[in-house]
C-alpha cells in the first residue's frame, strides 16, 4: 500500500474497531476521530477529538487525508430511538462531515450505510443496487437520507450497504444465535426455509479496501453481501460445526415457532432472521471485490472464536 492517510470515524464501534486494525495492518495510516478524550486506539497513527454534531475540529481531522471512512452513527439496535435522533446522528452528522471533507479536498468519502437504506427486514425477491430504495423504519430512512446528502454535495463518495454483519464481538440477532448454538438442547428450527445474505467483518473490510483503491469516481451505493445466502437452520448448523457439535435441529411447524416467539417477546427478531433477504453485491464484484471467506466457514470460525 502507498501509506494513504485515512480519516476514520466510529473507531471504537463493532465495525470501526476491526477496520482500524485491518487498515493499519495493510499499510494505511489511520487518523481516528474520537468524541471524547480517551486513549488512542491501537493501530491509529493519530487522533482528533471532536463531535460530528458540532464539527469544530473537522479541519484538523481531515487535513491531508486521502479518504474518509465514516462508520460512526446510531445503530439499528437502538430501535426505540426517536426518528429525530436517527436523523441527527446518521443523516446530518454525515452531511456535516462530508461538507468538511469537500472543503479539505479529501479524495473519497466512504460511508458505511446499510441494506436497510434499501429494504425492510425481509424482501420477496433478491435485492440489487438498481432497485428503488424502500426503507421501512427510521434507521433505514436516515441512512438513505445520508446517501442522498452525499450525492448533493458533489464530492467523490460511495455508500456501502452491508447486510447483517457478523464477526468477533457481534451483538444483536447474531449474538442471540451464538447463544442458541452453545445451548445443549436440540432446537426446533429445521423447518425454516427463508434465506438471508450475511457478510463477515473480514469481507466488509475487503469491500472498504476495494472502494478506497478504485481508480475511477464511484458516486453511488454498493451492496455488500456474501454470494451464498443461508437459511436459519444452515446458519445454526455452521455455528454448531464450529463448536464441534452436531446440528441438533428438529422440524416444527413454522406458525408454532412464530407463536412461541410472540409469547416471549421475540417476534421482531424471529421475523428478521426467519424471513428472506437476499442481496447481490453485483456492483462491488464488478470492481474486483471478493468475499474473504465462504459464509459457512466464517460462521464456524466465529463460533470457535467466541467459544474460546
Amino acid at each position: 500500500m502507498s501509506g494513504k492517510l485515512i480519516a476514520l470515524t466510529g473507531a471504537t464501534g463493532f465495525i470501526g474497531r476491526h477496520l482500524l486494525r485491518a487498515l493499519s495492518a495493510r499499510g494505511y495510516r489511520v487518523r481516528v476521530l474520537l468524541r471524547r478524550p480517551v486513549e488512542v486506539p491501537e493501530g491509529a497513527s493519530g487522533a482528533v477529538v471532536g463531535d460530528l454534531a458540532r464539527p469544530m475540529n473537522m479541519a484538523a481531522a481531515l487535513t491531508g487525508a486521502d479518504a474518509v471512512v465514516h462508520s460512526a452513527g446510531l445503530a439499528h439496535a437502538m430501535s426505540g430511538a426517536p426518528e429525530d435522533d436517527f436523523r441527527s446522528s446518521n443523516t446530518e452528522a454525515t452531511r456535516h462531515l462530508a461538507e468538511a471533507a469537500q472543503r479539505a479536498k479529501v479524495g473519497r468519502f466512504v460511508f458505511l450505510s446499510s441494506i436497510r437504506a434499501q429494504s425492510g427486514p425481509s424482501a420477496s425477491s433478491p435485492l440489487s443496487e438498481t432497485d428503488a430504495p424502500a426503507p421501512t423504519d427510521a434507521y433505514g430512512r436516515s441512512k438513505l437520507a445520508a446517501e442522498q446528502a452525499l450525492a448533493e454535495i458533489g464530492l467523490d463518495w460511495v455508500a456501502l450497504r452491508p447486510v447483517l454483519v457478523y464477526g468477533a464481538g457481534v451483538k444483536g440477532n447474531m449474538a442471540a444465535l451464538l447463544r442458541l448454538a452453545r445451548s445443549p438442547y436440540p432446537l426446533p428450527l429445521a423447518s425454516l426455509t427463508g434465506r438471508r445474505s450475511l457478510v463477515s467483518l473480514e469481507s466488509l473490510t475487503e469491500a472498504v479496501v476495494t472502494v478506497l483503491e478504485s481508480p475511477s469516481p464511484l458516486k453511488r451505493p454498493l451492496i455488500v453481501a456474501d454470494p451464498d445466502p443461508l437459511t436459519l437452520p444452515e446458519m445454526m448448523s455452521a455455528l454448531r460445526t464450529g463448536l464441534g457439535r452436531n446440528p441438533g435441529l428438529l422440524p416444527c411447524p413454522v406458525p408454532l415457532i412464530g407463536l412461541a416467539c410472540r409469547a416471549t417477546g421475540r417476534e421482531a427478531s424471529f421475523d428478521r432472521l426467519a424471513g428472506s433477504l437476499i442481496a447481490r453485491a453485483e456492483g462491488l464484484t464488478a470492481l474486483g471485490w471478493r468475499p474473504a471467506q465462504e459464509t459457512r466457514e466464517g460462521l464456524a470460525a466465529l463460533a470457535r472464536g467466541e467459544n474460546g
